[in-house]
């Protein structure tokens, strides 16, 4: 039986509504579950310097490419990868080519209430005490698909695999080792260094050779009302005024990764 959810879980848990019809002044955004507490860090100036106002639907990135495949009417799309945009740009459903913003980390995340081990490494994985280990769907989204990778590279899928507990998006599968339900997670840095876990729990960085680089993607979507809006939005998440504050929310700036290109992609030190 699962632990109750915690209020403080809800934000981690609870998708924004179905989009709906939205006033000319409101820009409507698809974003992964990785980005629940980085988008509200930075929105809040983005609307005072733009006059307009923003409402976000969060949700695996698989899963919001196929609503807006079958139509879904955003006006942007902030993805987990690169492959699902170029999917929507394939099918002549985006205004301009996908533009990356940001890369994303892997973590293992644990919590203080019970922890499995102690210091925390990846060998954690190998433990003979490991029952549940919590995962995002890796056929939707793509923090999933990267632990999926991880486990492979390690040699663990037949081990690990009965002790998997899968969730919908990464923000659920965070939740689930939070309220005791995994003992484990392997969960976004942006999650892990968030308020709510970052009290709670301890991580560490999964090495980013062990998966597929997670290209935090943005693509304007064509049946946007708001295409210029659209722009400018993407504009400021590019701005050295958003990708300076992007390490401390858990996300590498694309700036630091252009800036030295031809080297491999820096990642900021694992916190504890």
């Amino acid at each position: 039986m699962r632990a109750p959810l915690t209020a403080a879980l809800l934000l981690f848990l609870t998708l924004a509504p179905p989009a709906r019809a939205q006033s000319a002044s409101t820009l409507t955004i698809a974003a992964a579950a990785d980005l629940q507490p980085v988008l509200p860090r930075i929105l809040p100036a983005f609307e005072k310097q733009s006059g307009l106002r923003t409402s976000v639907t969060y949700g695996s990135t698989g899963s919001l490419t196929a609503q807006i495949l079958n139509g879904a009417p955003f006006d942007i799309f902030l993805a987990a990868d690169a492959a699902n945009p170029q999917r929507i740009a394939s099918a002549h459903l985006s205004d301009s080519p996908p533009t990356v913003y940001a890369y994303g980390t892997l973590v293992l995340w644990q919590p203080n209430s019970h922890p499995l081990c102690a210091p925390l490494t990846l060998d954690c994985l190998r433990s003979p005490a490991l029952q549940r280990l919590a995962v995002a769907n890796p056929q939707t989204a793509p923090y999933g698909r990267a632990a999926a990778q991880t486990i492979a590279a390690l040699g663990l899928t037949n081990q690990i695999a009965p002790h998997l507990v899968t969730a919908e998006n990464i923000a659920q599968a965070a939740a689930f080792a939070d309220t005791g339900n995994a003992q484990l997670a392997l969960i976004s840095r942006t999650l892990a260094v968030s308020p709510a876990l970052a009290a709670r729990g301890s991580f560490i960085e999964v090495p980013t050779t062990a998966y597929s680089p997670l290209q935090q993607t943005a693509i304007i979507l064509f049946n946007s009302a708001r295409v210029q809006d659209s722009r400018r939005f993407l504009d400021y998440l590019l701005s050295p005024a958003v990708q300076s504050q992007l390490p401390a929310l858990g996300l590498i700036p694309e700036l630091s990764v252009s800036s030295t290109a031809g080297s491999p992609a820096p990642t900021a030190p694992a916190q504890k």
